[in-house]
């Protein structure tokens, strides 16, 4: 999942059973855990939703997998950033994604015993 920069996520809607569109995102791994973040900041709808519903599924390599969202500790996010920095060196939106905005959008991405 991790490796792959075709990352879809549809956090869960309001219903808490409907899958949100899915949305291309930049994942990144630290420590064996999967992040993301918004490059919109804590606005962005996926987001939001992924935060209320805590819970969604992803897609990579046209395999979806069903997730839960949890919070991210400040300890990690200089690690999160320095991920960031070794997968997408060369894209040009990576300042946004290791700024403030983005930073205080991050999820960590963990595996859900639900099916997707």
């Amino acid at each position: 999942m991790a490796r792959n920069d075709d990352l879809h996520i549809a956090p869960l809607r309001g219903d808490g059973v409907t899958y949100g569109t899915l949305t291309w995102i930049w994942s990144v791994v630290v420590d064996g855990q999967v992040y993301v973040r918004a490059s919109t900041g804590t606005d962005s709808r996926w987001y939001q939703a992924a935060l209320k519903q805590k819970a969604g599924r992803v897609t990579t390599a046209d395999m979806p997998r069903a997730v839960t969202f949890g919070p991210v500790t400040s300890e990690v996010q200089p690690r999160i950033d320095s991920a960031y920095r070794a997968k997408y060196a060369d894209r040009p939106y990576l300042a946004p994604m290791i700024g403030e905005r983005a930073r205080a959008a991050t999820l960590r991405v963990l595996p859900s015993e639900v099916d997707a």
